[in-house]
């Protein structure tokens, strides 16, 4: 078999995501469809930012569980936008958007 490139390929996850994945390393595939799992079983999704949990929309509600993860994204994207979620608090939302972000910041370079 030939070995896996691109978002196929394993890749080292960092302590926090490995602790809630109970995984050491993923495809960043595998990472982002656990971590939606996660998000849709505990109906944490929202229409509008901060707002309660509702089971559908764009934004994301942060539980104890997932503010592990988010907390530890600090990143810049190509295009220049700042990704910084290490003040966020239990409760609040991020983008759906972010997620690939926060999926960066939890994988060893």
């Amino acid at each position: 078999m030939a070995e896996a490139k691109g978002l196929s390929k394993p890749v080292k996850l960092k302590a926090d995501l490995a602790a809630f994945l109970g995984e050491k390393e993923l495809p960043r595939t595998a990472i982002t469809k656990q971590l939606w799992d996660y998000i849709k079983a505990n109906k944490l999704q929202t229409r509008s930012e901060n707002g309660k949990p509702e089971n559908g929309g764009k934004f994301i509600v942060a539980d104890a569980k997932l503010l592990t993860i988010f907390k530890n994204t600090n990143s810049k994207s190509k295009s220049g936008k700042v990704t910084n979620l290490t003040a966020l608090k239990e409760g609040q939302t991020i983008n759906m958007m972010q997620m690939a972000s926060v999926v960066g910041a939890n994988i060893e370079a």
